[in-house]
Order: structure tokens, then C-alpha cells, then sequence
């Protein structure tokens, strides 16, 4: 029975939170971007098909900028494929469209996926957007929809953590 509860209550901080953000979705251009790397150091193993940066690593496609200790880039056929960058607490930004507010977020390690738009942020993650924060040792975010997805399914141990802020409500117009 406990089991059950602690899925209805996932599920409806699910559905509130995809309320909240319904109206936030990537910038279309994002996926269509180079990725731009920057790094202390570089390395390329043409036999793995890997590139290694470390040491201050910004890497920036479109609004996405993901800010890391050490970025490994693994590719497929020329193109990469994934991306997993750690640090102590690696940090992203996004603007999910013109005008609206970044989502941020951070995790000690995180997966990005370009092709499928994709970013899986690994122990201690966090994503924060307007005043929502969603906490777990787990998070999936898709950037072009800006779908959250906490927690893991297998687990009941590993709980998430969620604050919903409520809007600001709008002072009535003083009339003279």
C-alpha cells in the first residue's frame, strides 16, 4: 500500500509539474547547433572514437550550456553520440524560449544525449526552473520539451523531492 502512494504522489508531482512548464519548450534552433567546446586540455582517440576535455569545460549548443570538471564525448560515425560530463556538481542552463526564464540544473554526473535531445543528470541532481526545483539522485530531462522525469522506477528507497511556488499574484490597479 505504501508503495502505491508514494507512486500516486510521483505521478501527481508529474502531472503538476508538467502543468507548470507546459509552456516552455527549447529553442527549435538548439539541436541544429555546432557544439562548442572549451577546455584546459584535449585529447582525441581515433581507435575509441573518444575526445577527452578537462579542466574548466564549457560546451555550448544553442541556449544549452553545460559547465563541467571533465567532459568524455563518444562518437558514433563522426557525430557524437554522448556526452557525459562530471565535476564537483557540473551545472547546465537552457533558454527554453525568447523571453522566458533558464532552466538550470546540476548533478555530480550527467549524460547527454544531441540526437535525442536528452540530458540524464546523475547523484545529487537538481533542476530549478521559475520557482519549481525538482531533487533526486536521478533526473531525466528532455530539452526540446522540456519534460522532467524523476526518480527511478525500481526504487522506492530513493525518493524525489519537489517545491512548487506558487505565482505571484497581481496587485490590484490603483485608480485615481
Amino acid at each position: 500500500m505504501k508503495k502505491n502512494n508514494t507512486n500516486r504522489i510521483f505521478a501527481c508531482c508529474l502531472m503538476l509539474w508538467s502543468v507548470y512548464c507546459g509552456s516552455a519548450y527549447a529553442l527549435q534552433s538548439d539541436g541544429d547547433q555546432p557544439i562548442v567546446i572549451d577546455s584546459n586540455t584535449a585529447t582525441y582517440d581515433d581507435a575509441k572514437a573518444i575526445s577527452i576535455y578537462t579542466g574548466n569545460v564549457i560546451s555550448i549548443q544553442g541556449s544549452i550550456r553545460v559547465n563541467s570538471d571533465k567532459l568524455v564525448v563518444y562518437f558514433i560515425n563522426g557525430e557524437a553520440d554522448k556526452m557525459v560530463f562530471t565535476g564537483n556538481l557540473a551545472k547546465f542552463k537552457q533558454t527554453p524560449k525568447d523571453g522566458d526564464q533558464d532552466i538550470t540544473g546540476e548533478a555530480y554526473t550527467g549524460e547527454f544525449y544531441p540526437k535525442k535531445n536528452l540530458l540524464i543528470l546523475i547523484d545529487h541532481a537538481t533542476v530549478r526552473q521559475g520557482g519549481g526545483v525538482y531533487s533526486s539522485d536521478m533526473i531525466e530531462y528532455d530539452l526540446k520539451t522540456s519534460l522532467v522525469k524523476a526518480g527511478e522506477k525500481e526504487s522506492a528507497s530513493k525518493r524525489v523531492h519537489v517545491v512548487l511556488q506558487p505565482k505571484a499574484k497581481e496587485q490590484p490597479a490603483t485608480g485615481k
